[in-house]
């Protein structure tokens, strides 16, 4: 039987992106404190097409020509709309069945789905190297809109470095990621609503103050929703953050940035710091927030706790994508949970 097992590889006639290794001096798989980088991206050359002429015939002529193919139409050398020359894939997932917190979604207006097959995210081939570090090696992955993702592994997986390339933060050495069929950047700066793992906010910013900040800076910020959520977690508006516990920061963090109304959320270690009892709560605030659009990439190691809503999953290992598929088909076919399978898949890591 089918477990999805097996690393995804690259299709031939892909898009390379180069650049010089990295050296920061740090041993670990994901350094803490690497800076952003200058981003890249390199075009497809563009070859030119022979001219043929083509004789018609005194027979040929009654017969209807057939128009040019989209590919003659749209110039010599132009890939196919949101997707990488050479690399026509299906998505890793099919229709997922509905999991049990799919009641709590609220009525909002739906983000705009990508275009008919234009996965939400789509890695060809990635690699990232921190000097001699390999944190991704040759991650060739897709990921479908309408979709909670869970992005699963253990530490020093490549998981952090993975949501880092998809927010614009740092660039690939090798390979490309594309987000709705573009490579990350300004212009999918809006697409993007990106939960980093530590606190990026002013200490001294009341919480007040931080829901006006994203009320200022993104126009697809729903402020009375955030308010509202805020005020459910019971969390004080005139309070200064660094007066706040770490699970209070977080659920600060979290509701702004499941507030806006963006195509991909990354989240990265979203309920780590928070109590048990509030992560319920969280996770339904989570799924309440996933427009019928929009796909959430979720990276934790909660896995028991995050299972109930994922449609999808994504075993990452050495940078590498050790296991993926669909939660509740893999849970079938194996009988076992996620949680049960990740602790066998990854016994000897």
């Amino acid at each position: 039987m089918s477990l999805y097992t097996g690393r995804l590889r690259p299709a031939k006639g892909e898009i390379r992106l180069t650049e010089e290794e990295i050296r920061t001096g740090g041993s670990g798989m994901e350094p803490e404190n690497a800076a952003p980088e200058e981003e890249k991206t390199v075009s497809a050359p563009e070859t030119d097409a022979d001219d043929t002429a083509e004789t018609v015939t005194a027979d040929d002529e009654a017969e209807r020509t057939e128009p040019d193919s989209p590919e003659q139409t749209a110039g010599p050398g132009a890939p196919e709309s949101g997707t990488p020359a050479g690399n026509a894939r299906e998505g890793l997932f099919g229709e997922a069945p509905a999991h049990p917190l799919a009641g709590v979604r609220e009525e909002r207006p739906e983000v705009p789905r990508p275009a008919s097959g234009i996965p939400a995210v789509g890695c060809y081939g990635l690699t990232k190297r921190f000097g001699e570090t390999e944190a991704l090696s040759e991650l060739s992955v897709e990921l479908p809109a309408g979709k909670i993702i869970g992005l699963l592994g253990p530490n020093g997986s490549g998981k952090t470095t993975f949501i880092k390339i998809l927010a614009g933060l740092l660039t690939p050495t090798a390979g490309e990621a594309r987000i709705c069929g573009e490579v990350p950047g300004v212009s999918t700066k809006a697409m993007v609503s990106y939960l980093p793992e530590r606190m990026y906010f002013d200490p001294g910013m009341r919480v007040r103050e931080c829901v006006a900040l994203f009320r200022d800076f993104y126009k697809d910020f729903d402020e009375s929703r955030a308010v509202g959520m805020l005020s459910a977690l019971s969390v004080p508006m005139d309070r200064k953050l660094k007066t706040l516990s770490k699970g209070t920061k977080e659920k600060v963090q979290l509701v702004l940035v499941m507030s806006r109304r963006a195509k991909l959320y990354l989240l990265d270690e979203p309920i780590g710091g928070v109590d048990p009892a509030a992560r319920d709560y969280i996770l339904s605030t989570i799924v309440a927030a996933h427009d019928p659009g929009a796909t959430v990439l979720i990276s934790t190691h909660l896995i028991r706790d995050v299972e109930p809503v994922l449609d999808g999953f994504l075993f990452l290992g050495g940078g590498r994508c050790v296991m993926s598929g669909e939660a509740e088909a893999v849970r079938r076919e194996s009988g076992k949970t996620l949680d049960e399978l990740f602790r066998e898949v990854f016994r000897c890591f």
